[in-house]
């Protein structure tokens, strides 16, 4: 019987993981198509300029993201129709925080953002007079994001991956369609974030919308209730601190990039890093499923959760060595089909240092998503922030020495110092007697395997795949044919030693849902 619920839960789990990849996929395909369609209407400096007023606005993503996890995560345990009132306490009060909070912010950030941007990065002329409208579209925008949150969490509490994907969709091509239609029109920053904008408020009125028709007794309208919001506020307070450190990491670069060097240094970063967060974001996505997983299992036993986090963790490694690997051997041949030669020239090294550092941030999230599921945002926090100290002070050192190339080494320092505390928080977590060899197996073998790999595919081809790929086809077959390399490289490693038997079980279910019987 609990062997039976274990493959009923698996299955679960991989079902909505393949929801939430479908979405991405859908939505990072249309995102990597127009881009150098907006960057050749654009220019290289307009772009950049767009790129960094949306890093000036990120940082409010710390209010959003803090927010929508906290409200899951309440909402996540009041499930039950008898806490119907209590969650829709809790939905009122994030509502309410989400409007009156992200108002205040996106005021601010349309008032103070352009003045500020001009003196920081010196923009004058038509660039600078670009400049109101860009942060007031993209202010918007967020705010429209901020709120549409609040009512995606009702599903993401639910794990109803089905509707969120829907919404992330329709949210992607109205984007896109617009993009299509105005910056051809009107090619300025401005013109960009704007049909971002319209995109996010998309998923808004969608969002709204779904959640009327589908869950309405659980929709309230935006109300201040002083338990709720005490229960919001405290774990929300030490996620907004986590998401602030992790989004001043993130975009530290592009605002050292902006202020020593010219805008278009900054598009080139974006450039690079579009393409492996891309990557990065879509193995987050799938396993984002686990933040609602780990919440519901509050009742379960210290083994069987350290079990879980393990095994899960192994299989998102093995998902990030093998597609983030892939894109070191093909970064030349990728950028230069997507953006050309030239730009692919600057940027290949850069991508290089951007996909091993994201591979290494892969270890720390499965880790991550059970430490907030399990209210422990003071561990997230200070995990965040350790992390963007140490690429602050890396990027701050390097950048100015060595330019806007040393900007990935920053990148991946930072995600060395995110494993280390994160692995020190997670031994205080668990007193299993084989904990570290579990963590060698299940999360240092694959990556670093992957690593290795994916490094020794790029020193044998890179070459010669930059001198001859000239057509997404053979880009494409590259792509598939090193991730599959590293991919079976990585399994065959991880079957071998005393976890080997649990690896293969695992990837065996994986592969039950997806292939017929006869062939798993």
């Amino acid at each position: 019987m609990a062997e039976m619920a274990a493959q009923k839960s698996s299955s679960h789990l991989v079902g909505n993981s393949a929801w939430n990849a479908s979405a991405f996929l859908v939505s990072v395909g249309l995102n990597l198509i127009i881009l150098p369609f907006v960057l050749f209407r654009l220019g290289a400096g307009v772009f950049g300029v767009a790129s960094l007023v949306a890093a000036c606005i990120a940082p409010a993503l710390a209010f959003s993201s803090a927010l929508a996890l906290s409200t899951t995560r309440e909402l996540t345990q009041r499930l039950a129709a008898s806490e119907r009132d209590d969650a829709r306490r809790f939905f009122a009060t994030a509502l309410f925080l989400a409007g009156a909070g992200g108002g205040a912010i996106a005021i601010t950030l349309s008032l103070a953002g352009p003045p500020v941007a001009s003196h920081l990065f010196g923009l004058e002329g038509a660039i600078a007079n670009d400049l109101p409208f860009a942060f007031l579209f993209g202010s918007l925008g967020w705010l429209c994001q901020c709120v549409s949150m609040v009512f995606l969490a009702l599903f993401t509490a639910r794990q109803d991956y089905g509707r969120l994907a829907a919404i992330t969709m329709a949210t992607a091509l109205v984007s896109t369609l617009s993009m299509l239609v105005l910056v051809p029109r009107w090619p300025q920053a401005s013109t960009f974030l704007g049909c971002q904008a319209l995109g996010f408020a998309t998923a808004l009125l969608t969002a709204f919308a779904i959640s009327r028709h589908t869950v309405a007794e659980w929709v309230a309208r935006p109300g201040l209730h002083r338990a709720p919001l005490g229960d919001l506020l405290r774990l929300g307070g030490w996620q907004f601190a986590a998401q602030g450190g992790g989004l001043i990491a993130n975009q530290v670069d592009r605002y050292l990039l902006g202020a020593f060097l010219a805008p278009q240094f900054a598009g080139y970063y974006t450039i690079a890093q579009r393409l492996e967060e891309a990557v990065y974001i879509g193995v987050l996505k799938i396993g984002e499923i686990l933040f609602p997983f780990f919440s519901s299992l509050q009742e379960e036993s210290n083994d069987r959760i350290a079990d879980l986090l393990f095994r899960s963790a192994w299989v998102l490694n093995l998902l990030a060595a093998s597609v983030l690997g892939a894109l070191i051997p093909v970064a030349g041949p990728l950028l230069q089909a997507w953006t050309g030669r030239e730009v692919a020239a600057e940027t290949q090294g850069l991508l290089v240092l951007l996909a091993v550092a994201g591979m290494l941030g892969c270890a720390s999230n499965v880790f991550a998503f059970y430490l907030l599921a399990n209210g422990r945002s003071r561990a997230s926090a200070l995990i965040s922030i350790v992390t963007a100290v140490v690429t602050l002070a890396t990027s701050s050192l390097a950048l100015p020495y060595f330019g806007w190339k040393a900007a990935g080494w920053s990148a991946c320092l930072g995600m060395i110092a995110q494993i280390v505390i994160t692995m020190v928080l997670l031994r205080r977590s668990f007193s299993l007697l084989a904990m570290w060899p579990r963590m060698a197996h299940f999360v240092f073998l694959p990556l670093g395997t992957g690593i290795v790999t994916a490094l020794a595919l790029r020193y044998f081809v890179a070459e010669g795949l930059f001198d001859l790929a000239r057509q997404w086809w053979l880009v494409g077959v590259s792509y598939g044919l090193a991730a599959g390399v590293i991919f079976v490289v990585v399994v065959a490693v991880s079957t071998m030693g005393p976890y080997g038997a649990t690896c293969w079980q695992d990837l065996r279910v994986i592969a039950g849902r997806f292939l017929p019987g006869r062939l798993v």
